[in-house]
């Protein structure tokens, strides 16, 4: 068994070293691009001299190429199956996922993520992908409540208004039922100095829960002053 083992792992590595690292150009052609890494962040396949890299987080990878659909990214830990007819990378499957399929789809030209439209400004775009993406995976942590709560929040302790305005706004439309997310949206115009705005929206987190403390509070602050 041993033996067959060695046998098996030394015909492995002959292969990867008698495979040229250069890639034809028409599978260059095919599958450069972007894909979907998950549902809001972005992996990009980039050749530089022939040879595969991938841009993620940004940070370049270098995979290991196996033949010439197959290679091994090593940060990962994952063997990428490129299937450029169907546009689209699928993950070797392997004993920490067996049973379940993993890909990543690439992106149509000019295409991007809500993320990178909420980057832009471009608020309908981007409430546009978060509402795709709640239609195909409700659970999806990309567009968890608390999640996006989070990040406008953050826009909002930088000074980046309207990243922080569009991402509470688009929170209101995927939970309307949500009195923390009006509430939110109300903190966004008070610091604004948005006066009615920042009023109607905690009169709507209050119409939803009339228990909302931080509603109540900057009502009452807001209300006295005019």
């Amino acid at each position: 068994m041993k033996a067959k083992l060695f046998f098996s792992i030394f015909c492995a590595i002959l292969l990867v070293n008698c495979t040229s690292k250069k890639n034809d150009p028409k599978f260059i052609e095919k599958a450069s691009g972007r894909y979907f890494f998950n549902a809001d962040e972005v992996i990009e396949v980039v050749f530089k001299d022939q040879e595969l890299y991938l841009t993620w987080r940004s940070s370049d990878l270098k995979p290991l190429k196996v033949n010439d659909s197959v290679f091994y990214a090593k940060e990962l830990n994952e063997k990428l199956i490129f299937n450029t007819k169907e546009r689209k990378i699928v993950l070797a499957e392997k004993r920490e996922h067996k049973g379940e399929k993993f890909t990543f789809l690439k992106l149509k030209q000019g295409e991007k993520t809500p993320s990178e439209y909420i980057a832009e400004n471009n608020y309908e775009l981007a409430l546009q992908g978060y509402k795709r993406i709640k239609e195909r995976d409700s659970l999806s942590p990309v567009i968890r409540e608390r999640n996006l709560n989070r990040i406008g929040y953050r826009y909002l302790r930088n000074d980046k208004m309207d990243k922080a305005i569009n991402i509470f706004k688009i929170n209101t439309e995927l939970y309307p039922r949500s009195s923390n997310t009006f509430d939110s949206l109300g903190d966004a115009f008070k610091k604004l100095n948005d006066t009615v705005n920042a009023i109607d929206n905690y009169k709507k987190a209050l119409s939803i829960n009339p228990e909302n403390r931080s509603s109540k509070r900057n009502l009452d602050k807001l209300t006295k002053k005019k």
